[in-house]
């Protein structure tokens, strides 16, 4: 058992979405993948895009923002632990987790030009 409350089902949506406002709030690169993630669901509705290919964008996105999510929170955790100290080992972990992010969005760009390539060379040929 643990020394802190049990927390009610609502209580935990409440958390969760505080937490996505906190690292929109505070992450400008999470408001960029959100900003060019609307624009690219929004350019798939208009090249009518199959239920498929709406799963493959939305995993990949999600892939994205979780990432970065996931980056914030270990610079965060880190940052209080070590209270702002450089460390070299604390150095390493932040550029891993930023490393997750951008191998993330490298894929997910290629993810996106394989299913807006097909579409657009459709468009633009015939």
């Amino acid at each position: 058992m643990t020394k802190y409350k049990s927390q009610g089902f609502n209580s935990t949506f409440k958390n969760a979405r505080k937490g996505f406002r906190l690292v929109l709030k505070s992450e400008r690169n999470v408001r960029v993948h959100c900003v060019v993630a609307i624009l690219v669901l929004i350019a798939a509705y208009v090249l009518d895009f199959s239920v498929i290919e709406y799963c493959l964008l939305l995993f990949a996105i999600a892939i994205v923002i979780v990432s970065e999510m996931l980056n914030s929170a270990i610079e965060f955790t880190l940052d209080s632990i070590y209270h702002n100290r450089y460390s070299k080992m604390v150095g390493m972990a932040k550029d891993i987790s930023a490393g997750a992010v951008m191998f993330a969005s490298v894929i997910s760009v290629f993810v996106g030009l394989l299913l807006f390539g097909k579409h657009l060379l459709t468009l633009f040929c015939c």
